[in-house]
């Protein structure tokens, strides 16, 4: 028993530095497993509950037009019952909310949370609301690796980087895309690339494009795209079609933020309801916008429809997307983003059709038409471009991509201002998620690394007592006075006592705030940036259990230096 706890307190100390080790990598091995897992069970639900009603999974168009109606109202339903058991306390949840958590919290997603999109996004996502299960798949994904790091103390500095391997995990057995999950990562999530995260990530996504393909067979979504063939006389016509892209990724965001923002107030019954009853109508009026999109991209390119039923169709995948995710219904964004990119492309390719009539180019252009949507709602081009690159398993796609990708970009973000959904949800919600520079490199640091342990505590008030034992004892270890109410207390000579004055009588006692053996050195720096004369106290688990103490100093050094 004590080699294990041993053991475990040398693995602490070690992942307490924002280096690689392979004790890291194979944390996030362990965290990718477990988020694919959980996520495997999630779709397997999803599929199950499918497989009752539906002739074909995804495909809603068999049903009745009072089962389009009525499917979404009952699941809405459901889902309002389940948010009233938690008395609808745990709403937030998805990408922008563990971006938050990511920021202020290290990654720790509340357990109540998590269960709530679990099971909201398997009652969404089977009944055919027009969301995708990236959303649910990130949140499980980043809470059940998280949840490791946890339940064994390890320093928060090493908790954020398991929860960034869930979140590659739970894409990449999403979609079995491990590339482009591991680059959505680093783009969107944590925006930073450090060889410490890089490879622990990478790892897990590969763990979670495994266990995915195990289960589900090794495909990619898109694979049954023909190979693409464009010429370069295509490419003005790219750019004008990225330009396209650009505002139509603009104004979904702006009507996703709308119905946000005009809805907020209404309590969430009447929200979850009100987008029940508009993914009905729009069900009923337009059967392939029910759910993640699939069966829209294959309905348009099997079946060759009119010019109006396309644009009918992308009108009300827009719609539909739009205004139940801002509802409040749970689910994701990219998916149907891709499946409303690839039906405006699929109306760019029906267009250039009527100028070179003997060759359809409908899905050539859908392929490009989900990348540079992709990259504009998120301000993510390079997550964009391989996301697509991987579904439709075709690297040939790149240039073109690239060309789509980079137009509607600068139309969205320089042009119109547009900016990530995800951070526009964050700002409006007022969930923190920008730190400074100076906390976010201290982040990256655990206070066990630079924390004194040469520390001596004793507990009495007794002035005599404090200086006769100050005077007896050894000056390379700390002492520690802890009074009746608990208080912590570091002893120490003050500095501006005259250099003859007793060593008794020019002792001054600092109380000493505390923090936990997981903290970093961010929360040591904000908790004394007001109160530098003194030092924290690190304890193990319960507040007097002190194993260390951290001196402003100490942590001045790393402010100075840039490094331990």
């Amino acid at each position: 028993m004590q080699h294990n706890t041993m053991s475990l307190a040398a693995l602490r100390k070690k992942l307490a530095k924002p280096v690689p080790s392979w004790q890291l990598c194979m944390l996030g091995i362990v965290g990718g497993a477990i988020a694919s897992l959980f996520i495997i069970i999630f779709r397997l639900s999803i599929d199950f509950l499918q497989r009752l009603y539906l002739e074909e999974l995804d495909d809603f168009s068999t049903l009745s037009d009072f089962s389009l109606f009525i499917t979404p109202i009952i699941t809405g339903t459901l889902i309002l019952l389940f948010a009233g058991l938690t008395k609808f306390k745990y709403a937030r949840m998805g990408i922008p909310f563990v971006l938050h958590r990511l920021k202020v919290a290290y990654g720790h997603i509340p357990f109540q949370n998590t269960i709530t999109q679990y099971v909201g996004g398997i009652l969404a996502l089977a009944s055919g609301f027009a969301v995708g299960r990236e959303g649910p798949c990130v949140h499980i994904g980043a809470a059940s690796s998280s949840f490791i790091g946890t339940k064994l103390a390890l320093p928060r500095n090493s908790v954020r980087t398991l929860c960034a391997c869930g979140i590659a995990a739970g894409i990449s057995a999403s979609f079995n895309t491990p590339l482009a999950a591991v680059i959505f990562v680093m783009e969107v999530i944590l925006r930073e690339y450090r060889m410490h995260i890089f490879i622990p990530v990478i790892l897990a996504s590969i763990i979670g494009s495994i266990m995915t393909s195990t289960v589900f067979g090794p495909y990619h979504q898109f694979e049954f795209f023909a190979f693409i063939e464009l010429d370069y006389w295509h490419y003005p016509l790219l750019i004008l079609f990225g330009i396209l892209l650009g505002f139509l990724a603009t104004h979904f965001n702006k009507l996703l933020m709308a119905t946000i923002k005009y809805s907020h107030k209404e309590h969430m019954v009447k929200r979850i309801m009100m987008a029940s009853l508009v993914m009905g109508t729009l069900g009923v009026l337009a059967p392939h916008t029910m759910g993640s999109g699939m069966s829209a991209v294959s309905f348009i390119l099997e079946q060759q429809p009119t010019l109006f039923m396309i644009i009918s169709l992308l009108f009300a995948k827009f719609c539909a997307t739009a205004l139940v995710l801002g509802l409040g219904i749970p689910g994701g964004v990219i998916g149907p983003t891709l499946t409303i990119g690839a039906i405006a492309g699929t109306l760019m390719g029906f267009a250039v059709s009527y100028i070179y009539p003997d060759i359809h180019f409908m899905q050539d252009y859908a392929l490009l038409g989900m990348a540079g949507m992709m990259a504009s709602t998120m301000n993510a081009p390079l997550a964009a471009l391989l996301t697509v690159v991987e579904l439709s398993n075709q690297l040939q796609l790149a240039l073109p991509a690239m060309i789509v990708i980079t137009t509607a970009y600068i139309t969205s973000s320089q042009f119109l201002r547009n900016r990530s959904i995800f951070l526009q949800q964050l700002d409006f919600q007022k969930l923190p998620y920008k730190i400074s520079h100076v906390e976010t490199s201290m982040q990256k640091y655990g206070v066990e690394i630079q924390m004194n342990t040469n520390i001596d505590v004793i507990e009495t008030e007794d002035d005599a007592v404090i200086s006769k034992t100050f005077i007896e004892h050894d000056h390379d270890r700390i002492l520690i006075t802890k009074d009746r109410d608990n208080n912590f207390h570091w002893v120490k000579v003050d500095i501006h006592s005259h250099p003859l004055e007793e060593k008794s009588d020019s002792l001054v006692l600092k109380k000493m705030p505390g923090l936990d053996l997981q903290s970093t050195m961010a929360d040591a720096f904000n908790v004394l940036t007001n109160q530098r004369d003194t030092a924290i106290y690190v304890y193990d688990k319960t507040p007097d259990n002190i194993v260390g103490i951290l001196p402003f100093p100490k942590i001045q050094l790393l402010l100075i230096k840039g490094n331990i």
